[in-house]
């Protein structure tokens, strides 16, 4: 009689993995204007932090995020104050020891995005978030967080209007704070197939109604899909962020309180975002052992660079409007009339 097979040992592996450079964090100091190889495995997420001295402008293509204590550093760095920068690297520590399958795959996916076409980019966070759905890192954090159900208005997700020649989308779930089920997704992108069908292509304006743009994929919905490989390809076909992507400047979304998730993965992909000053923007994916799945590791380092992307997806911290308009993640921040 054949054995059944040995259970594994999940914490035994990932050590034996950081051993190999496989998972982890590796953190190098990068002062005085110096330079350095991190050397380190393909899924160890490699920082960089300078505390002192120049800032070095070489050498720094291997590093998944760079830190500096000049509050001004500009891109790729990400600038904090000295007191934030031990903080920022707890954190990162943090989401490498406890979604270490995630965290690992954020920075990989991010490490080749740019070098892609839109479209692939695409595909490859799809592919990357499918096989994320059913690793231990997701399975413990679906297990600790109950599916709720609840009652529905019997009303449209997306509202469709035209304003001074504008073609404007209003998303229209306040009750849930605009976070995006698979209906909303799927009105979302017909709305926008139909702006690119539009033979005078005229503008679109997208925002939200109540009191967020968009608090990111309905959670209830996370894990759901009963064959993955179908989900990826609804997530390409129906994909909100890639036809905005192809609506390019003619889109602006407007956006206020909170943008999270997928409420800052497709705007991002608009040619212009406006901003109100109470706005915010978070990826929370990686807490949830997932990676950015709408679109946001395609659209956002097109607007920041990889490495501010890496820091928002790793440590799931709020970026201001304020922060948001001077790295470009937005591009007006303009008060409420």
């Amino acid at each position: 009689m054949a054995r059944p097979p040995a259970a594994i040992d999940t914490a035994r592996l990932f050590e034996a993995l950081a051993g190999e450079g496989g998972t982890g964090l590796a953190v190098t100091a990068l002062d005085d204007g110096t330079s350095a190889d991190p050397m380190s495995g393909p899924g160890v997420v490699r920082v960089g932090v300078h505390r002192r001295g120049e800032r070095p402008t070489a050498g720094l293509e291997p590093f998944d995020i760079l830190l500096s204590t000049d509050a001004d550093a500009p891109r790729p760095w990400v600038g904090l104050a000295p007191d934030r920068i031990d903080a920022a690297l707890g954190c990162l520590e943090d989401v490498a020891r406890s979604r270490p399958t995630a965290a690992t795959v954020a920075a990989q996916v991010l490490r080749m995005t740019l070098a892609l076409s839109f479209e692939q980019a695409l595909a490859l966070e799809s592919f990357a978030y499918s096989m994320l759905l059913a690793s231990g890192d997701f399975l413990a954090w679906r297990a600790a967080t109950p599916v709720r159900y609840r009652e529905e208005p019997d009303a449209p997700r997306v509202l469709q209007s035209w304003v001074n020649g504008a073609f404007v989308l209003s998303l229209n779930r306040p009750h849930a704070r605009n976070s995006v089920d698979a209906q909303m997704r799927d009105e979302l992108a017909e709305a926008l197939a139909f702006a690119l069908s539009d033979p005078d292509a005229g503008p679109v304006a997208i925002m939200g109604l109540g009191s967020a743009f968009s608090a990111g994929g309905d959670l209830d919905e996370f894990g759901q899909a009963k064959d993955p490989g179908i989900a990826h390809l609804v997530r390409v076909l129906r994909s909100p962020t890639g036809l905005l992507h192809r609506l390019g400047a003619r889109a602006t979304v407007y956006v206020h309180g909170a943008c999270v998730g997928a409420g800052i993965e497709t705007p991002a992909a608009a040619g212009r975002i406006v901003a109100r000053p109470d706005a915010y923007f978070r990826l929370p994916e990686v807490s949830m052992g997932l990676i950015p799945g709408a679109g946001g590791t395609a659209s956002i380092p097109r607007r920041i660079g990889r490495r501010r992307a890496a820091y928002m997806a790793i440590t799931g911290w709020d970026v201001d409007a304020a922060t948001a308009l001077s790295w470009g993640l937005v591009d007006a921040v303009e008060p409420t009339d």
